[in-house]
């Protein structure tokens, strides 16, 4: 039988997706691997969300063709182009799109038996979570991504995720509950919830959203320490769920809150609500103390002035928000944004994405220098031969956010979670002892 490898892009919810086609493909009993080296057939899971997400899998399909591979392009590279990914690459095995990750199987079957190119890309997706499919973790550690919905009914200025990922569509309750028990057992220590958007979280469903619900009922479970929420809508946060995050103790105190812009100009020009978002941060920060809020924002959307431009500066100078991230606008096809005028040039953006960074940065670094001589909870990542414990404190999401490092004496493994003292800090990182 046929080794098959995977390469992914993209985001956690693309990680995720991976994931499930190796679990349908464990299941249907192929041997799989994450080293191409030696495999026949790949698959290359997509990201288009940018540009430079899009060059990024590009170049993987192009150095596994090279390679001598068959390739599988799966994901949302063949859900934005359609017909065209099959002109521009017509050496490429199968095409595979965002609603069509369950057909792997079949696809893979085809490909033996016949030779000849698959397309199985749905004009319209509608996103189905493979309930019966166990996932194959590529990344296994002490924390675990769960994904709750997918798809967006949203229709922001500057995205395509709701073309490439069709309407919003949630997972049952007991069906996320029993998956997490089940990675909890396995040593999970952490999960953390994504979706296209958490908090509009079962309204498909049960005709109204149901985060709260889901977060009660995650709480209950024993062998698991934390759980992290990522992905919020600003409009859709209310008193309920943040007493709730509050209350539970399980539930970590971190927001995660994509504002993209402050100015209502800008705002409006997104399709974003306008709201008072310095009045939302005080609410969060009253109802949930000591909450970590991260953010990202968007620089050099089109008609963006200079005044629109300095209110954002003037919101992270003053708000000094623990995490933020900042993005220069993508020009993506068949979205408002590319319409508008004026563009901004390339090189304002990339000047305005600097000083914003540059403000954060200097936030950052003072909201850490105040932890130093604190205590605060950490998970631990990894061990290093040296005896420096790598860790996350619960201002940090995997992946996104900042590290501490930590000396100890102490025998510690992945998962465990520790109260440390911090003993220095730079912009984004800290050290401490145990």
């Amino acid at each position: 039988m046929k080794q098959i490898a995977l390469i992914n892009h993209g985001c956690a919810k693309n990680l995720i997706d991976s994931e499930l086609m190796l679990g349908k493909l464990a299941q249907a009993g192929y041997k799989i691997t994450l080293d191409d080296t030696n495999a026949e057939i790949v698959i290359v899971n997509t990201c288009s969300f940018i540009h430079d997400a899009e060059k990024e899998s590009v170049a993987s399909v192009f150095d596994m063709i090279k390679a001598g591979k068959k390739v599988i392009i799966a994901g949302c590279l063949p859900q934005k182009y359609k017909e065209e990914l099959k002109e521009l690459i017509p050496e490429a095995s199968a095409f595979l799109g965002t609603s069509d990750l369950d057909k792997i199987v079949d696809v893979i079957k085809n490909l033996e038996k016949n030779n000849t190119t698959d397309y199985e890309v749905s004009e319209n997706p509608e996103y189905n979570y493979p309930e019966t499919i166990e996932r194959q973790q590529i990344t296994v550690g002490a924390s675990s991504y769960v994904k709750i919905a997918d798809g967006c009914d949203f229709n922001c200025g500057y995205c395509i995720i709701p073309q490439l990922r069709g309407k919003y569509k949630s997972r049952k309750i007991e069906n996320i509950v029993k998956e997490v028990k089940d990675l909890a057992d396995k040593g999970v220590n952490e999960i953390v919830l994504i979706a296209q958007d958490t908090t509009s979280y079962g309204k498909d469903l049960y005709g109204k959203p149901k985060l709260v619900e889901l977060l009660i009922e995650l709480n209950k479970i024993d062998a698991l320490n934390w759980i992290r929420i990522m992905y919020t809508y600003p409009s859709l946060i209310t008193d309920e769920l943040l007493e709730t995050i509050s209350k539970l103790d399980k539930v970590v105190k971190y927001i995660d809150i994509p504002l993209q812009h402050v100015s209502k100009n800008q705002l409006e020009l997104m399709n974003r609500p306008v709201l008072d978002y310095k009045k939302l941060i005080k609410k969060i920060r009253r109802i949930i103390p000591n909450c970590a809020i991260r953010t990202t924002f968007i620089v050099g959307y089109p008609n963006e002035t200079e005044e629109d431009f300095q209110e954002l500066c003037n919101f992270v100078k003053t708000m000094k928000l623990d995490r933020v991230g900042v993005f220069e606008f993508s020009r993506e096809k068949n979205t408002k944004a590319d319409k508008l005028k004026p563009q901004i040039t390339a090189k304002i953006k990339h000047q305005r994405r600097k000083k914003l960074m540059e403000i954060q940065q200097s936030v950052s670094k003072e909201i850490n220098e105040k932890l130093i001589g604190k205590k605060i909870d950490c998970i631990v990542e990894a061990l290093s031969s040296d005896g420096i414990i790598t860790a996350r404190t619960y201002k940090d999401a995997p992946e996104v956010d900042g590290l501490i490092y930590i000396k100890t004496e102490k025998n510690l493994i992945p998962g465990d979670i520790i109260t440390v003292e911090v003993t220095g800090a730079v912009e984004y990182d800290l050290k401490g002892i145990y």
